[in-house]
């Protein structure tokens, strides 16, 4: 997903206001991420205060860590660029019971988790990133008509805060 699309399902209002995406994307874009990056938020339990922005580049795993309101200073990001051979990926694990799909992958000490239509957006996100650290183009994901339809149905996944937790 692009940066703008978790901008408009972000489970806090204040998470990704102007002012705070005015500190986010120039520390992308010297970090050779564009301004609209396909990437993925771990919001975490506490998104209207810190989360985590993991945006893969040609060079790496862009690692961002956002508080949103410090006092009497604002917004911050520290971030770092994992070189992909220093990437640490645990494994991509899922579960199903009937038609309903739970998913749990970890990158970089966070811990994705999703069920159905976000456990999908996940394992694209998960494969996309194996593939780089093994000198791979990204794979094709293909999803079957029955679940696109379920997906395009069903409310954002984003908007449930701790979705997506860190450890």
């Amino acid at each position: 997903m692009r940066l703008s699309e978790w901008r408009a399902g972000a489970p806090a209002r204040e998470a990704m206001t102007a002012k705070v995406l005015a500190v986010v994307e120039p520390v992308l874009s010297a970090l050779g991420a564009g301004r609209d990056i396909d990437c993925w938020v771990a919001w975490g339990d506490e998104p209207a205060v810190r989360y985590a922005i993991l945006a893969p580049v040609a060079a790496g795993l862009v690692v961002c860590h956002v508080r949103v309101n410090l006092p009497q200073e604002g917004p911050r990001v520290s971030a770092k660029l994992v070189r992909w051979n220093r990437v640490q990926l645990g494994e991509l694990g899922v579960e199903t019971q009937g038609s309903h799909r739970l998913l749990s992958f970890q990158v970089e000490g966070h811990v994705l988790r999703g069920v159905d239509a976000e456990a999908d957006a996940i394992a694209a996100f998960a494969l996309t990133l194996m593939s780089a650290t093994d000198g791979h183009p990204p794979p094709e994901v293909r999803t079957s008509p029955a679940r696109r339809r379920r997906a395009a149905a069903a409310p954002p996944a984003r908007a449930r805060a701790g979705a997506t937790r860190t450890t």
